[in-house]
């Protein structure tokens, strides 16, 4: 069986970014569909292709698939709920308070906090309010990365909570002055979450040791949220049609060694194992092939196409060691590699003689484990949301509790347990990592592309929080943005794969960042097959496939592109 055992009207579809949660999401609601089911795929990714899968153009609305009967889907779009949720907040006060006073609130409905909480507005609506999906007989949720995955499926409780301890009514900015008239529907979610009769939870995963370790991470966590449904469904599962070719070999030993050390708990759950495909997964024939976890027409060899490629880091690497300090972000949709990117350019730059720290703003990233054994010269770090909560709020009530009353002090606690507390304190943290690029070199692996423009986008509303609480706005804060529109000090590189949807995703990620004011140093197209010297015919095809994405990043994308050829050892291009 290639897709999850249907045995609950909802699913969810969650794993480590790239490893095919929104494919086998909608290779799963087709066959459904075509079963005659009614059928509703959600994306409550900030970064999210459904569109390109399904082939079709959605909104915040059910849209009906061309060429699925009974399928349908929608995004819920963040920005887009955000601000139909502060006008939902707002409006009603537009005429009736003076002009400042509406500036003033609308000033507190900005920023990455109001964002997530109407997005999982949107979420608690379809999730918790049976009207809201009563047309179909399943509700699939194609979910974020991982770590978006886990604080957004903790929301629920973690609003609760807030809400049910204020006693001196929610003083966490705009963002709450909802919340306490949906306890009821948010209650009803988190009873819809944990009901196994109800919901299923999907970890995907390929046969890769750090996907593996991420989905057992997850099933861990979601067991102490009481949601106990859960199946494995392994994606992309290859092995060589005959020994011989070095690469086809090299992964498949990967993916059985991989699968060999599978944590316990995780191999016991159900699981299904999905084929590795040729050919991208995008449109209805290919999520079809899928279900059907075998190749239509298994592929004869044919020799790789001979087209000019790219040459390898190395290059990169020359231009930025040329400026002896400064950041640079690999930044890209989640999958792609910015972490083994980001651990080579740092070790290369550790070899030259350089002082070099590497970091991590992604709550789902394993850095450390990029980097086999101590480099001299290389510091590696990560960013612990909960230290960094930790470290804020004591700060806050040393600097700004001292003076208030009982009553004051109580408030202001108050405040730092809200959930918005949490973004705040992760962004001084990314601020204080790229201060430190003025007499070293630092690379922030980044989180993947919805989160991290979301966090750059965080500045005005820092500035904002740290008037309310009265703390200090330190220098690293208030540089922080002119810094990393400055090409001199911070280079981002784009990291992707030579497929449709990781090269569109990086020029959404490419425009959005040109209307931050920031440009791309350089792009950075990883795992290629088709460098690779492969002669696996299936493998070949699929290196055929990369050639029309590699000649568009090179000829109108990027400025500078590098290449990297898939390699058998996972971080091979991290210890080279």
């Amino acid at each position: 069986m290639s897709l999850p055992q249907v045995d609950t009207r909802i699913l969810f579809f969650t794993g480590k970014g790239g490893v095919g949660k929104t494919s086998l999401s909608c290779a799963t609601g087709l066959a459904l569909a075509e079963a005659g089911k009614r059928v509703l795929i959600v994306s409550t990714d900030p970064a999210s292709n459904l569109d390109e899968v399904l082939g079709a153009a959605l909104s915040q609305t059910p849209t009906a698939i061309p060429g699925a009967s009974g399928l349908f889907a929608l995004n819920i779009d963040p920005e887009a709920a955000a601000h139909d949720y502060k006008e939902r907040m707002v409006g009603p006060y537009r005429g009736i308070l003076p002009a400042a006073a509406i500036a003033s609130m609308e000033e507190q409905f900005s920023g990455a906090c109001t964002v997530e909480i109407a997005a999982f507005d949107e979420f608690a609506k379809l999730l918790g309010d049976p009207a809201a999906t009563a047309a179909f007989d399943h509700v699939i949720f194609d979910t974020a990365p991982t770590g978006h995955t886990l604080r957004l499926l903790t929301l629920p409780s973690a609003w609760t909570e807030f809400i049910a301890s204020s006693t001196g009514g929610a003083s966490c900015l705009g963002p709450l002055a909802g919340l306490e008239k949906q306890k009821a529907l948010y209650a009803a979610t988190v009873a819809q979450l944990a009901d196994p009769k109800a919901t299923t939870l999907v970890l995907v995963s390929r046969p890769e040791h750090s996907a593996l370790r991420e989905a057992e991470r997850t099933r861990g966590e979601l067991a102490e949220l009481g949601v106990s449904n859960l199946r494995l469904a392994l994606n992309g599962v290859f092995t060589a049609a005959k020994p011989g070719d070095a690469i086809a070999d090299a992964m498949t030993a990967r993916g059985r060694h991989a699968l060999a050390g599978m944590p316990a708990e995780l191999a016991r759950l159900p699981r299904t194992d999905t084929l590795f495909l040729p050919r991208g997964t995008v449109g209805l024939d290919s999520l079809r092939a899928m279900a059907a976890s075998r190749l239509t027409s298994p592929p004869a060899f044919e020799p790789m196409p001979q087209i000019a490629l790219p040459g390898g880091l190395d290059v990169l690497v020359a231009e930025i060691a040329a400026s002896g300090h400064g950041v640079v972000m690999t930044m890209g949709k989640g999958g792609v590699g910015k972490t083994s990117v980001a651990a080579a350019i740092a070790i290369a730059l550790a070899r030259q003689g350089h002082q070099v720290t590497l970091s991590t703003t992604d709550p789902a990233a394993h850095v450390q484990d990029a980097v086999e054994g101590k480099v001299p010269g290389l510091t590696v770090t990560r960013i612990d949301p909960e230290r960094e909560v930790a470290d804020y709020r004591d700060e806050v009530l040393a600097k700004a509790g001292g003076d208030l009353d009982v009553a004051g002090r109580a408030m202001l606690e108050e405040d730092l347990r809200s959930p918005c507390t949490e973004e705040i304190a992760v962004f001084r943290a990314f601020s204080r990592t790229v201060d430190e690029g003025k007499d070293r070199f630092v690379i922030l692996d980044t989180a993947p592309t919805g989160h991290t423009i979301l966090l750059l986008d965080a500045a005005e509303a820092y500035h904002r929080e740290v008037l309310r609480t009265q703390a200090e706005m330190p220098d690293a804060v208030r540089s922080l943005l002119p810094r990393l529109r400055d090409p001199a000090f911070t280079k981002t590189i784009i990291v992707t794969l030579a497929e449709a949807t990781p090269v569109h995703e990086a020029e959404r990620l490419q425009a959005d960042l040109a209307r931050a004011g920031i440009t791309p140093f350089a792009w950075v197209i990883n795992q290629s097959l088709l460098a690779s010297g492969t002669t696996d015919p299936l493998l070949a095809q699929r290196g055929k496939y990369e050639v029309p994405f590699i000649e568009r990043v090179v000829a109108t994308l990027s400025v500078r592109t590098a290449l990297i050829p898939w390699m058998g050892d996972a971080v091979a291009v991290a210890k080279d």
